[in-house]
């Protein structure tokens, strides 16, 4: 393997990079590999951006969720509310 190619990539491994990036599990020299791609690829620098934009508007949202607890509290009230809902409408 010649040294050009270890540092060239295609797309689909330059999206993977990418996505490893934005999750920040990216090593180092995939992260270079990356830059190296970006710099000749205009579709992966569009790419890249709309992946940074996605990144930046959900560290930026500060979504609360709910916790397992209540999700499953929830669950079967709604699983109960559904069943009796069913019977009413056999006994009707």
């Amino acid at each position: 393997m010649s040294k050009a190619s270890k540092f060239f990539i295609n797309c689909e491994e330059a999206n993977l990079f990418c996505d490893k990036d934005q999750y920040e599990e990216a090593s180092f020299w995939e992260k270079i590999r990356l830059k190296i791609h970006v710099l000749y690829c205009r579709v992966c620098q569009k790419y890249v951006i709309r992946n940074r934009k996605l990144t930046n508007t959900m560290k930026e949202a500060k979504v609360i969720t709910i916790n397992q607890e209540v999700k499953e509290i929830m669950k079967k009230r709604l699983q109960q509310e559904m069943k009796k809902s069913s019977n009413q409408s056999i006994q009707s």
